[in-house]
């Protein structure tokens, strides 16, 4: 559960949430812009957002009009269509029902292609910059789980699900996941301390399905991941903080902090904390040398309070960073892409077959949570979280259904196969359908997120 605590984090959580969905809408909507304009469509709006007008200006050569709106769930561009209106004589040409069926397909598939090519954008910002990981060891194991009963151990590195390589904790989660909703058995290769390997089988009988739920796959299963407490090893230092003024170096290992001894990082974390802008001794072991270092400590300011800062990041055996040179990021970022996008799909497709548990709809309410956890842990995170949401957002608007953009493109398939275009009850029954679908799903998901918060 990542609800916020306090009303700062319900705030942060409230505007992450605006700032993401604001982005990623005017990254589909300007997909469909863009490809109308250069196929010679004629936009007459531009919306970001639903309801009243919050801004609006008209603005180019050919004008149009550009929009924010008060409910930031959506947007649209509305184009010049002879169905939705008079069109003068002159204008005729450029409206959308006049086009061949491939220019309108291609205004359609514009939309969640752009969403798509935006997640590759910033996968490949993220793996330039180095994306830190943490490897899948398991942690403890459940007497009589699931786990246990195959054999996996504490320590245990899984380097495989299904035949297929993992090397991060959330490569093996999503791989386990795609791997019980197929058959119910989750294929395991795993390594112990020792370095041997040896195959497992994760059977999960009648409980599979209630496994897809994303909250209950681990405690279900009778395992989570090991989740290390680095020591205090100082690995990065931060250019002109506190500790680099004090001449800390890499590979020193941080033993008392005002003559308190210290556990691990996490620790050294809370001793500084209450700390900011104060002078204090470090107690140092650098090599066989033990020495006391001065240091005065910097700041941060965390939701309104000053908090101290060393500057420094630690060593962790169980980390690994995923970084890139630009031309080689560029693959990484379309394969991690492809790859989200057909998990999704395959998600969705078990979803509506009912292999996989509803509780995984969510709704606004879980996306703000989710969107302000990511931006307190930093601009990567965000990015990550913004890059899932892209996907989702593109994939989904392909459904067939009639309100959205792949309902749309079946109608146009539909009008080439008759040779003509499909009647208007035809198109208004399609609406009604699409629009009480999502109407459906949209409690689905407002119900879920309430229930989250109830259990």
């Amino acid at each position: 559960m990542i609800s916020p605590d306090t009303p700062g984090e319900v705030l942060v959580a409230i505007l992450t949430f605006i700032v993401a969905i604001g982005i990623l809408v005017a990254v589909h909507e300007f997909g469909h812009f863009w490809v109308a304009r250069k196929l010679g469509i004629r936009v007459l709006r531009f919306s970001i957002g639903f309801g009243k007008p919050l801004w609006q200006r008209t603005a180019g050569k050919d004008p149009v009009e550009y929009v924010i709106a008060a409910i930031p769930l959506g947007g649209y561009v509305k184009l010049l269509d002879e169905r939705e209106g008079n069109v003068p004589e002159a204008e005729v040409h450029r409206s959308f029902n006049r086009q061949p069926v491939w220019k309108r397909i291609a205004v359609l598939l514009a939309g969640p292609a752009f969403n798509l090519i935006f997640a590759v954008a910033v996968y490949w910002v993220l793996f330039m910059a180095g994306v830190p990981s943490l490897k899948p060891i398991v942690g403890e194991v459940q007497e009589g789980s699931i786990a246990a009963r195959a054999g996996l151990q504490y320590e245990d590195l899984i380097v495989a699900v299904a035949g297929k390589k993992v090397a991060t904790l959330e490569g093996a989660t999503l791989a386990i996941i795609e791997d019980l909703i197929n058959d119910g058995t989750v294929d395991l290769r795993v390594q112990d301390a020792s370095g041997l390997e040896r195959e497992l089988a994760l059977r999960t009988g009648d409980q599979r399905r209630a496994l897809t739920d994303a909250e209950k796959l681990l405690p279900g299963l009778g395992f989570d991941y090991l989740q290390p407490d680095p020591p205090a090893i100082v690995d990065v230092i931060s250019p002109g903080s506190a500790a680099d003024k004090a001449g800390l170096l890499r590979g020193d290992e941080i033993l008392k902090f005002d003559g308190t001894a210290v556990e691990d990082f996490e620790h050294l974390v809370k001793l500084v904390g209450p700390s900011a802008n104060r002078n204090a001794t470090l107690e140092v072991k650098r090599g066989d040398a033990v020495s006391q270092v001065r240091v005065q400590i910097g700041e941060r300011t965390v939701e309104g309070k000053k908090v101290g800062l060393l500057g420094i990041q630690p060593f962790n055996k169980m980390f690994g960073t995923e970084k890139y040179g630009p031309i080689e990021a560029v693959s990484h970022a379309a394969a991690k892409t492809w790859d989200t996008s057909i998990f999704t799909v395959k998600i969705v497709g078990r979803i509506v077959t009912g292999d996989v548990s509803l509780k995984n709809i969510s709704g606004p309410v879980r996306i703000a949570e989710t969107t302000g956890f990511a931006a307190r842990q930093g601009w990567r995170t965000f990015l990550t979280i913004l890059a899932l949401i892209s996907i989702s957002l593109g994939v989904l608007n392909l459904l067939p259904i009639p309100i959205l953009d792949g309902g749309q493109v079946v109608y146009q398939l539909a009008e080439l196969v008759k040779g003509g275009p499909v009647s208007e009850r035809a198109q208004l029954v399609g609406q009604q359908i699409g629009i009480a679908m999502l109407l459906l799903m949209m409690s689905l998901a407002f119900y879920n997120d309430i229930a989250r918060h109830i259990n």
